[in-house]
């Protein structure tokens, strides 16, 4: 039985030897009464040294030995505990473990008190930077946090217990391989079933298996019928459950794993899932969140991969540069977000045979604590960004490939040529400089054609941007990562590519824009999304989008031009209206991004038929006059390529001289003077009208808020909500520039994670509200100058 053990931990963030006192009373120093998961420091949002998290902090933990645990053994598991915990119960040493991005578990049998009487579990907790164990060693452009960040729980179990279970399926059978705490005697039976997960019907299949000599390792090939294969459009999940047949009441047990039908093969050409070739569309994740660094709980570590694949639009993820929350994964699995992870570094490999042998241990526990999950897809066996080391990449790719045979292999590089010892070349790409080619051609980057090549990392550093930006840079972001899968699209033989990053992240001094943040995502560190994240969310189709990149302000841009403005859709086509006056339809078709089913569309009429039918134009002077104000509203009126000219000079000898081009600019274009210019834009699918949005003079703004969660639950721990806040004109637009303060003021049984004043960045702002150990209706109350909202909580 599995009994969780995140409530009321005693804490101090230096470790003293008077934690492992049997009583309270002998403990001199202050200690903190905290729930797990749990952050040694809660970070400002910017602006922050990493020492802060960096020191030897203490956790101390009592609970009674039950009853029920007699004649059975007792365990104790840690998801993750940054970076290396000793742990103590009753004064004696449990173990160490030495990273803090997987999972660990000790056996406390022999440690526990007597029946009924109190247990003293202590850990010590290592959170500095300077520990001779990866990822550390050198710079690292992430911050690496302290705490144990994710939850903690007991098992007791039989003296002969299912230790493990490992799934492989091929079309209709699954291979349940199960291994045991210890041999089993010949005749030992275990029935062994498989059944569709919740969401998916269907009848369960059981099988019988008999151990037919003393061993502790069996398995079970189970065929099934009308097996729905996993995919990312179908993510259907089974149970595999293993049951000992008990001989006597003392050998009993069971154990189950969920996991999804489906076989990856990657090879030279790129990705087939169950024989269909995918191209993968993904980014990059930290596990990290504003003021919480890694500690946050369950239900908001599945709403970033509800984030990911519904907001986003994407079909895989890179959990960069580490193994991440199950929570996570598990949220992948029943969303079907391909995931590609990996075990921890960041370009540095140390030197000493610690660091090297935890390196190879960092990949023997990611495997077997991981390979389930089926939205895995590959494993990375190198420290990202790393040189080639031959010896130690070896022994990396070897245990992967003996623990599970059923993946590929791949280690993040940013070189080309580098021996390739993976089964696929994954690469760090920054070619992209915003007016060149989005990547190159596979040739010219792997070491062997003959296997897989993705692209693991692009854009980035090389074009870092805030939500408070102006308009342009916010619009070159964007175009940016377009370009990339644009081009990635049309080469065959690149399986796909994942962007840097997904969300903004805080970083070390070395690196970001001197506050301690990398402003590389997608969205920012709270999940709001930049104007990129509609480059990829028009991609998918589970929803109508339809967004442009501008406020459609004729002072917005310089010389006030219009400027290039982009149509971001899934749409069939776009119909544009100026005042209700319509303009044109755009298509897909008229986007330079050719390899895209849904590409950025450049707007680059605003005249339409106007000038026939209120300037009484013939239809050849409206179509030269029509190039050349269209022209100028985009590029202004220096540089005007021949072709234009000629249509100017055209014009002059008509009588259209500069001052009656200039007039029908002004009236048509820039609009100075006349009535309030409202652009209209309608999303057509299948021949209808499936969205509508404006753009015109903001006349009122009011704040919108985006709330994950709203019932929240103190079972196990603390549960926690995203507060996503937006400030909106009349037309629903977010306003850009709107950076008031806003304060936070909460009742009832929740409190805030972060400040109770913060301000909107680029209209954009956002907080987190956490569960106190109450039950009962609470309320967050925003308010920000004239604006305010409340929003409403159930905790359960």
């Amino acid at each position: 039985m599995k009994t969780f053990i995140n409530k009321s931990w005693q804490f101090t963030n230096t470790f003293d030897k008077q934690l492992l006192a049997s009583k309270k009373t002998d403990i001199k120093i202050k200690l903190q009464t905290v729930d797990l998961p749990h952050s040694v420091v809660q970070t400002p949002y910017n602006y922050f040294d990493a020492k802060i998290y960096q020191t030897v902090s203490g956790y101390r933990k009592t609970f009674k030995t039950a009853a029920a645990w007699k004649n059975r053994r007792v365990f104790i598991t840690f998801e993750g505990a940054a970076h290396e915990a000793t742990v103590y119960l009753n004064g004696q040493l449990l173990g160490t473990h030495s990273t803090g991005y997987t999972a660990f578990t000790y056996e406390m049998t022999k440690f526990l008190a007597p029946q009924g009487s109190e247990n003293v579990l202590v850990v010590k907790l290592d959170s500095n930077e300077t520990i001779d164990v990866p990822p550390f060693g050198f710079v690292i452009d992430y911050m690496t946090y302290g705490g144990i960040y994710l939850e903690v729980f007991i098992e007791d179990k039989p003296q002969i217990f299912i230790d493990d279970i490992y799934v492989t399926t091929k079309e209709n059978s699954c291979d349940v391989k199960f291994a045991l705490s210890e041999q089993v005697s010949e005749g030992t039976q275990f029935n062994v079933t498989v059944a569709p997960w919740s969401k998916t019907k269907g009848k369960p299949i059981t099988v019988s298996v008999t151990a037919n000599r003393s061993t502790a390792n069996l398995h079970a090939e189970i065929t099934m019928p009308d097996v729905k294969m996993w995919t990312p459009e179908t993510p259907d999940l089974y149970t595999a459950t293993v049951e000992l047949v008990s001989k006597n009441k003392g050998e009993s047990d069971s154990k189950s794993e969920r996991f999804g039908f489906r076989d990856i093969v990657m090879n030279a050409e790129g990705l087939f899932l169950n024989g269909k070739k995918y191209k993968l569309r993904g980014l990059d994740r930290h596990q990290s969140y504003a003021y919480q660094g890694y500690a946050m709980p369950e239900s908001l570590q599945r709403f970033d991969a509800k984030v990911l694949k519904e907001e986003l639009g994407l079909n895989a993820v890179r959990t960069s540069h580490y193994p991440q929350s199950h929570h996570f994964i598990d949220a992948c699995d029943e969303l079907g977000l391909l995931v590609f992870t990996e075990i921890p570094g960041w370009q540095h490999i140390g030197s000493s045979a610690k660091w090297r042998k935890q390196a190879i241990q960092n990949v023997n526990e990611m495997v077997l604590q991981y390979r389930n999950h089926p939205s895995i897809f590959l494993w990375g066996v190198r420290i990202n960004e790393s040189p080639d080391d031959d010896e130690l990449y070896s022994v990396t790719n070897s245990v992967a490939r003996e623990l599970d045979p059923s993946r590929p292999t791949g280690g993040v590089r940013c070189f080309k040529k580098s021996n390739l010892l993976e089964d696929v070349y994954t690469y760090n790409e920054f070619v992209h400089r915003g007016d060149n080619e989005g990547c190159e051609p596979k040739s010219k980057v792997t070491s062997n054609m003959k296997k897989a090549y993705l692209i693991s990392e692009y854009n980035g550093h090389m074009y870092p941007t805030k939500m408070f930006d102006d308009e342009i840079h916010r619009t070159n972001h964007a175009l940016r990562h377009a370009k990339v899968i644009n081009d990635v699209a049309g080469h065959s033989d690149i399986a796909g590519s994942f962007g840097w990053c997904a969300f903004d992240y805080n970083t070390h001094e070395d690196f970001g824009s001197g506050d301690g943040i990398c402003y590389h995502g997608v969205m920012d560190m709270f999940r709001n999304p930049k104007m990129a994240a509609l480059v990829y969310k028009s991609q998918a189709e589970d929803e109508v989008v339809l967004d442009v990149s501008s406020s459609m302000d004729v002072g917005e841009h310089p010389a006030c031009t219009r400027g290039k403005n982009w149509i971001f859709t899934n749409a069939d086509s776009i119909k544009m209206y100026f005042n209700d006056i319509f303009i044109t339809e755009y298509f897909p078709s008229n986007s330079p991004y050719k390899n895209l089913k849904h590409p950025p569309i450049l707007i680059d009429d605003y005249v339409g038929e106007r000038f026939v039918k209120e300037e009484k134009m013939s239809q050849k002077s409206s179509e030269q006059a029509k190039a050349v104000i269209n022209f100028n509203a985009i590029y202004g009126q220096i540089k005007m390529p021949f072709s234009i000219l000629l249509k100017a000079a055209a014009l002059f000898l008509k009588g259209f001289g500069y001052a009656k081009l200039r007039k029908l600019y002004d009236n048509y274009v820039g609009n100075w003077g006349g009535a309030a210019s409202v652009y209209k834009f309608e999303a057509i699918k299948d021949g209808k009208v499936v969205k509508t949005i404006l753009k015109g003079p903001v006349k009122n703004i009011q704040i919108k808020a985006d709330i994950s969660n709203k019932e929240l639950s103190v079972e196990n721990g603390w549960d926690a909500s995203s507060v996503r806040l937006s400030v909106k004109d009349q037309y629903g637009n977010t306003v850009p520039y709107y950076m008031e303060s806003v304060r936070f003021s909460v009742s009832g049984p929740i409190e805030l994670i972060g400040p109770e004043t913060s301000c909107f960045r680029g209209g954009y702002a956002g907080t987190y509200v956490r569960t106190t150990g109450k039950t009962g209706k609470a309320q967050l109350k925003v308010e920000s100058a004239d604006l305010s909202c409340n929003i409403n909580f159930s905790v359960l």
